[in-house]
């Protein structure tokens, strides 16, 4: 059975782990209610569960988990034409590991340095640190960006142009805080609205038609 914890968290448990243990054994045992506190918020953090993906045809899932702050018309430098931007706000409490919103080949990888901005301001989609990937079903190609908060220094993406990927596959996570964004194509079909709270791979985000 697969334990429900994304692989990059082990980095961080593991040495708190010990450390707990650790000072559990020192004659301050109150330290390791600290360590063992953060310990708890770490594992937390890192939670990866299953989730049950919808199957219709179209369809568009949620990539992420949070709150949808955001829905707006824009044209992106890596797309040809303008496209419907939905931006969702991941808290410190929500699952953090990305999913692919639709089946298809994964056109293109791109990253670009930035700032660390507050995730849930609107600039953090032009001026944060990001990791874009496109994805070409065939008929259209969905953009998505991971991009770092204030808090979230490190983006993870274990996807390589080329790959294929099915719908509601884990991608990559960001750490500690984050914003993703989606971009459908104008003529989607949008199921969510401002103030959504959405789960990733699980929640419909549109059908594309």
């Amino acid at each position: 059975m697969r334990i429900p914890i994304a692989s990059d968290g082990y980095r961080f448990i593991i040495p708190l782990g010990i450390l707990t243990v650790f000072l559990a054994l020192t004659p301050w045992p109150w330290l390791a209610g600290v360590s063992g506190l953060l310990l708890l918020f770490v594992l937390n953090f890192f939670r990866d569960p299953e989730r049950s993906i919808p199957d219709e045809e179209g369809v568009i899932v949620s990539p992420a988990d949070g709150k949808v702050v955001e829905i707006i018309e824009e044209q992106d430098a890596l797309l040809d034409e303008p496209y419907r931007r939905i931006s969702i706000f991941l808290n410190v409490f929500n699952v953090h590991v990305q999913r692919t919103p639709v089946a298809g080949r994964i056109a293109q990888v791109k990253y670009n340095k930035g700032k660390f901005l507050n995730a849930a301001s609107h600039k953090a989609s032009l001026d944060n640190e990001q990791n874009a990937i496109i994805i070409d079903t065939g008929r259209e190609k969905v953009l998505v960006k991971q991009i770092a908060g204030l808090i979230a220094r490190r983006i993870v993406c274990w996807a390589k142009e080329g790959d294929n990927y099915k719908k509601g596959e884990r991608f990559g996570l960001i750490r500690f805080g984050s914003r993703v964004d989606i971009f459908l194509p104008l003529n989607a079909e949008v199921k969510v609205s401002l103030g959504d709270h959405v789960s990733g791979a699980s929640s419909i985000i549109g059908y594309l038609k």
